[in-house]
């Protein structure tokens, strides 16, 4: 029998991973929000209380149903025990050569092409897709419609918006953003905003940011 789902976080994008989850055979055991005065409930189930009353034990299943890159690399480094669940919607459709992390999710209408990686607590978003030989790294969101080709690789922690889209080959560096419907022709550095077609440095972001 697969085990029930423990949930951590509330917000918005835990109204997602709830239904991801039971759109994937999955119950729900529980759901932790250090904010859970301000959001009580997800959906039909009433958040169970703080994140720090979180059982970590090897035979839990959890999942980490928060969108900020930083506190999925955040909350991953808290719990050293727990087991992280992988999540992949009936309607979507990934290689059987590809390799997804713990506790990735995949969500609906999204293709995961032939021997691509995508690494730990990775958000695969409605509508994207994601080339074959790409890399993925830990911590990333491919935000709705956004598209990899070939051979792309994603460093930890970025961020690809909104029908955003990357051509064969290129590098985004780690903890950067790219912006919605952005087009990034040419390798990107590490801590940077990118926006525009072709995508151009309009910011940088000082080292360790993401951990603010």
């Amino acid at each position: 029998m697969t085990p029930d789902l423990h949930v951590i976080g509330a917000g918005g994008h835990a109204k997602v991973i709830v239904e991801l989850a039971h759109a994937a055979g999955r119950n729900i055991a529980g759901i932790y929000d250090d904010q859970f005065e301000e959001h009580p409930g997800v959906l039909d189930y009433t958040v169970t209380g703080p994140i720090a009353s979180f059982p970590d034990t090897p035979d839990v299943h959890a999942i980490i149903a928060v969108g900020s890159n930083c506190f999925r690399q955040v909350i991953d480094g808290r719990f050293q025990h727990v087991t992280w669940a992988t999540l992949v919607h009936p309607f979507s459709w990934v290689s059987p050569s590809a390799r997804l992390g713990p506790g990735t999710v995949v969500m609906a209408g999204v293709v995961v092409q032939a021997q691509a990686t995508l690494g730990r607590h990775v958000i695969a978003n409605t509508g994207c897709s994601i080339g074959h030989d790409c890399a993925v790294g830990d911590y990333v969101h491919l935000a709705p419609g956004s598209r990899l080709t070939g051979g792309v690789h994603l460093g930890e922690g970025s961020f690809l918006g909104t029908e955003a889209s990357a051509i064969p080959g290129v590098t985004v560096g780690e903890w950067s953003i790219v912006g919605a419907g952005a087009v990034v022709s040419r390798s990107l550095p590490a801590n940077i905003t990118a926006v525009g077609a072709p995508a151009k440095v309009i910011k940088e972001r000082p080292t360790g940011w993401q951990n603010d």
